[in-house]
């Protein structure tokens, strides 16, 4: 029953309708049911447009991630060329480390945005502003042409694409867990993360093919502006996808009711940013320290491997480069296994197996890549993959789910890239540091085994939300006999807690729902959302 339905009143049918009888001679209250009505089918076609148009973002993301970094010398050379090849290498750290810098602030204005005006649209404006950046830093002129005014520009537009990959993953994450069935949550969304890591490999590929074929001078002279205008086309083509894309039915809905309420003359609840750190703290702090867990081993194999096979370890940068892309797309395609396997056992024992690997393969790894040979660096690298890919694969699907739909984007931008800047763009420099320190090749492993200690500790704090509702969001399932089945069996469904529904917040919506078309049509969104 809902909270507003009037009470019945025992008694006969002339007795006295006084506030003193209404208020102790009223009946138990009945546990509210789950309809068919309430369940959301997915649209399988919608869903599909969902995944694709969100891959494109995160694979152009790391695309730009993975050329910036194998190109860090030659940008230092043709951005502060009066300088010293130390400084130049500095210099273009410290730019890849601004991106990072500015990813919180954007987290924080794209996620309170993509709780206000939709997922959908934030999504087409991070693209559009990680495209336009990201071409524009192919036209940008050296230092020899304009001065110092080469490196400011450049920095610039490294802040513009940190602010705008602060919206990104966030939003791309939500949007797909929020479309996606329940019992599938796991493999669709470990798709974004199979894209991300594709676009590092590619990214990572073509700079290697442009130092083959190309000579230094050449690379510096006009080949590196390449990788970055390629993002122009790409980019445009990406966003023209993303915008043929739906809301997801889950926030449609709570926008739906939100709208609803406000007409109504009802206030609505809308978290701002401190707001949300109050009502979400714990699983704020809880998301934050698996994403560093996950990130320090994940930009170990991939921004700072690299670097650690030139510099310690006697490669020259094509090939520590060139090691790394073939257990990066190996890698790739595993993930979304490790997604899948997931929704069948649960989100928790699969970040469990990803901490223990860590904790267990980090030493051998780091052995088997100092023994110098390039087959036992092949296999340390995979053996550093084996933890990244139970982290990754589950990581898009985990994180969603520990908050609310209302506030569900705001939240995952402020917890995911707080830790990203602070645990995956500090990564290279926190174990490089650490070898300087101790004057230990093996100091990354010991860092590595640390954070996936903090993780899997938090990991024990976690709900499990494998084959579960969303919070704040009704069931979803692929079809409607599901929906049926979901319903016949709601009092006998372990997965299932019927009374954390939000039939409170969407029951407002579910007149227009019943005559605005069939109810759980796969086609229709009204029905859909089960409002």
């Amino acid at each position: 029953m809902s909270k507003d339905a009037p009470p019945h009143i025992s008694g006969t049918p002339d007795a006295p309708s006084t506030s003193t009888a209404r208020r102790t001679r009223r009946s138990p209250l009945r546990r509210r049911r789950l309809e068919v009505d309430d369940v959301n089918v997915v649209d399988k076609s919608m869903m599909k447009k969902a995944v694709g148009g969100t891959v494109v973002g995160n694979t152009m993301e790391w695309f730009d991630v993975g050329v910036y970094g194998y190109l860090a010398v030659t940008m230092g050379a043709v951005f502060l060329s009066d300088a010293d090849k130390d400084a130049q290498l500095l210099f273009s750290l410290g730019v890849f480390a601004a991106t990072f810098i500015a990813r919180p602030l954007g987290g924080v204005v794209f996620g309170r945005l993509g709780d206000r005006i939709g997922r959908q649209k934030t999504l087409a404006i991070t693209l559009l502003m990680m495209a336009a950046s990201t071409f524009a830093i192919g036209l940008l002129p050296g230092y020899d042409t304009i001065g110092i005014w080469a490196p400011i520009l450049l920095v610039l537009m490294k802040l513009l694409q940190g602010f705008s990959t602060g919206g990104e993953y966030a939003g791309a994450t939500t949007f797909v867990s929020e479309y996606a069935s329940d019992k599938r949550r796991g493999f669709l969304a470990s798709i974004l993360d199979l894209g991300s890591y594709m676009g590092f490999a590619l990214g990572a590929a073509v700079v290697s093919v442009m130092q083959l074929l190309l000579s230094e001078s050449d690379m510096v002279g006009w080949g590196w502006r390449i990788p970055f205008l390629v993002a122009g086309p790409l980019g445009a083509i990406a966003i023209y996808f993303r915008l043929k894309i739906e809301e997801s039915p889950a926030f449609q809905a709570t926008l739906d009711a939100q709208e609803a309420s406000a007409k109504a003359g009802d206030e609505t609840d809308s978290l701002g940013t401190v707001g949300i750190f109050r009502a979400y703290w714990r699983p704020i702090v809880l998301a934050m320290v698996l994403v560093a867990a996950v990130n320090s081993v994940g930009y170990a194999l991939t921004s700072y491997m690299p670097s650690y096979l030139t510099d310690s370890k006697g490669y020259d940068p094509i090939h520590g480069t060139l090691l790394t892309i073939p257990v990066l797309v190996l890698m790739a395609l595993c993930i979304p296994l490790a997604g899948k396997l997931s929704d069948r056992i649960g989100r928790r024992p699969v970040l469990w197996i990803g901490a223990g690997s860590t904790i267990v393969l980090a030493v051998p790894a780091f052995v088997l890549i100092g023994q110098g040979p390039v087959v036992t660096t092949l296999l340390g690298l995979l053996l550093l993959a084996v933890p990244v890919t139970f982290y990754v694969g589950n990581l898009a699907a985990t994180l969603p789910s520990l908050f609310q739909t209302s506030s569900r984007y705001g939240a995952m931008g402020i917890s995911y890239n707080i830790a990203t800047a602070v645990f995956g763009g500090t990564a290279p420099l926190i174990m490089q540091g650490l070898i300087t320190l101790t004057d230990n090749d093996m100091a990354p492993a010991y860092w590595l085994m640390f954070t996936s200690v903090a993780g899997a500790i938090a990991v024990v704090f976690m709900k499990e939300s494998a084959k579960r509702p969303m919070p704040g969001s009704m069931p979803s399932v692929d079809t409607h006999a599901e929906a049926r089945e979901l319903v016949a069996g709601q009092d006998e469904n372990p997965l299932l807690d019927v009374d954390a529904l939000p039939f409170d917040t969407l029951g407002s919506q579910q007149a227009p729902a019943a005559s605005g078309g069939t109810a759980g049509s796969a086609d229709t969104a009204d029905a859909g959302t089960g409002r």
